[in-house]
Formats: structure tokens, sequence, C-alpha cells
């Protein structure tokens, strides 16, 4: 598996990274926790070394899921988590906090929130970071955590204020480097102006481009990794979705109009070319779109989920598979052709 730099930090990462949201469980449906290990096994069996997770990403199982799976092989594994996104704020705390979502009505649009919902803020405050940063320690079971991000921007907590905090854990050892996610250019400059920045985190796949010419070129001129998200969009590009799938409740692809029946046939339109390609490398079309992504300028590391050890395995074969020039012309058009949401 290739490796490339997080940023200025000096740590070095595989190419692919296992992305552990969909572990946690909610928004994807009941995890299987010894079938989410063994995926995690896999992974660095294969010679992963990059796991993200977050808090969110089921309410702190994600990270703890993670912390089981790595234990007895912490010196394989580059850690990397999130702060921001709370769902237990004090009352102080709201008052600086920006209302991210509700578990019920704006995830799942099942109309009013029910007894048992509650609401998600994001809150970066210095004293969240802190709390934040030692229930992580302890769900994950480190001393340190290698890439610690704060995951979204939008509350009033100024910058420096976040990057005071987050220098500070540096300084004691509890973090290793500094990354943001869903951050704007003008944000990522703030961040750099109050200390030294490594990644950021953004959403970008095939279906997703439009930060190629502002996130993707400031991270490739600025000497920045570039962590995407959901560069599968959320296995579309796998190749294998079939366009009449139904969805559970507690599944959001069951309201994602990406996922509609007449969008994946698009999607898979767009694939076709793929085929070829991936027949003559020995590997996937899911593989061959996640290389096109780490071929793409700016775009350093992709973030992929699994469930199962197959599937990790599979996304860690995309590490090493090199597209020619031709090839990546052909992927890039039929990209370009895409017409769907």
């Amino acid at each position: 598996m290739k490796t490339r730099p997080l940023g200025p930090s000096g740590i070095e990462a595989s190419v692919v990274a296992f992305g552990a949201w969909a572990i946690g469980g909610w928004m994807w449906g009941e995890p299987d926790d010894d079938a989410s290990v063994r995926a995690i096994h896999a992974f660095l069996d294969a010679g992963g070394t990059l796991i993200d997770t977050a808090p969110i990403y089921g309410f702190g199982h994600s990270e703890e899921v993670v912390g089981r799976a790595i234990q007895g092989r912490r010196d394989q594994v580059v850690v990397a988590t999130k702060c921001g996104m709370r769902w237990d704020l004090s009352p102080k705390q709201l008052e600086r906090a920006s209302h991210k979502f509700s578990t019920t009505k704006e995830i799942f649009d099942r109309g009013e929130p029910t007894p048992d919902s509650f609401d998600v803020s994001i809150y970066n405050g210095a004293d969240g970071i802190r709390e934040e940063v030692e229930r992580s320690l302890e769900r994950l079971g480190v001393e340190t955590i290698d890439l610690y991000q704060t995951h979204w921007q939008q509350d009033s907590t100024p910058i420096d204020e976040r990057m005071e905090a987050l220098l500070r854990l540096k300084d004691e050892g509890k973090i290793r480097a500094i990354g943001v996610s869903n951050a704007s250019p003008e944000q990522i400059d703030a961040y750099r102006a109050a200390g030294q920045l490594d990644t950021d985190q953004e959403m970008y796949s095939m279906l997703d481009r439009g930060l190629e010419s502002t996130n993707l070129a400031k991270c490739a001129d600025d000497g920045l990794a570039l962590l995407a998200y959901c560069p599968m969009a959320q296995g579309l590009l796998t190749g294998k979705t079939d366009p009449h799938r139904e969805y559970p409740r507690d599944d959001q692809r069951r309201e994602n109009p990406r996922f509609a029946p007449d969008n994946v046939r698009k999607v898979l339109s767009m694939l076709e070319p793929f085929g070829p390609i991936a027949e003559a490398h020995g590997a996937t079309v899911g593989q061959v779109s996640m290389a096109w992504t780490l071929a793409v300028r700016g775009c350093s590391h992709v973030l992929c989920g699994a469930r199962n050890a197959e599937q990790a395995q599979e996304n860690c074969g995309a590490g090493d598979l090199e597209l020619t020039p031709d090839e990546l012309a052909t992927i890039t058009a039929a990209v370009d052709g895409y017409d769907g949401v």
C-alpha cells in the first residue's frame, strides 16, 4: 500500500484509509461489531494504516469498536478522530454552539421529532475540545491520537481559541497532528495563521467535484493533506448498487435522492467505461474509481468505509493501482458527462 504524508506533520499514512462512519451503526442500520473488527483487521493485514473515526459516529460506538480492533496493533495504526459535533452540551456551551440537526426531524425526514429524538450541535470551544479529546482517548484505548480534526466549523468560537486548545493538546502529547474538516479556504487560512495545520478533510468523489478549484487546489499549493470522505459516494461508485434496492428506515440512504432508481442507473451508465480498465488491471470498478480519485491533484488520501473483511480488502487493493494517462482521460471524460445528482 502506498503512503503519503499527512501534510507537514511528519506522519506517513496509507493512501486508502478505513473510514469508520458506517461501523458506528447510527444512520447506517444495525452494526455487527465482530464483523467490523474483522474488517479493520483485514484492512491492517492488507497494508492499511490510517483509520478515521469520530465521536458522532454512533455517539461513541465507532471509536469503541476501533479501540477494540487495534488492541495489540497500535504500532500499525495512524488513528484519526474529530471533535466539535456534540449532543451533550451544557447550557453555557449551547450559547456559543450552532444547531446542526435533530436526530429525527432532519436526518431521516420523518416529520416532527419524536420523544426520543435529540439535537446535535457544533461546538469548538476550548473547554469542549478538552472534554472530547479525553473521552476519545478513553474510548479508543490509546494514549495519543495521531490526527485530531475539528469536524465542522459553523459555531461562533474564534478559530484562534480552537487552535490554541489544539496546540496545547499537542504540546501535552495527547495529539500529534491537527486537521480540519468541512472548512472553507478562508477558515483554513485562519487556522494556519494561528499554528501548524496538517490536513483538511472534505467530501470529494467523482460525483462531488465542486472543491477541485478551491480546497483541493489550496491543499496542493500549501502542502496540506486532503482526506476525501465519501469518495465512493456511499457505495454507488463500486458499480454494485441495485437501482431497486430498498433501504431500512434507519439507513440515511433511504431518503437520499442520489439513491433513487433513476439516478443509480445514471451512475451505472457513467461507470460502464470503467469495466475494461478494471479488467486490464485485474481490479474492480470500485478500485478504479478510488485510483482515479487519488490521482486528482490535491487529493492525498481517500477514506473508504467497510463493514466486512471482503470490502476492506477490496478497498486496500486500490492503494497500489496505477492508471495510465489514457485510462485517466477515459475515466475523466465519463465523469464529466455525468448528469445525475
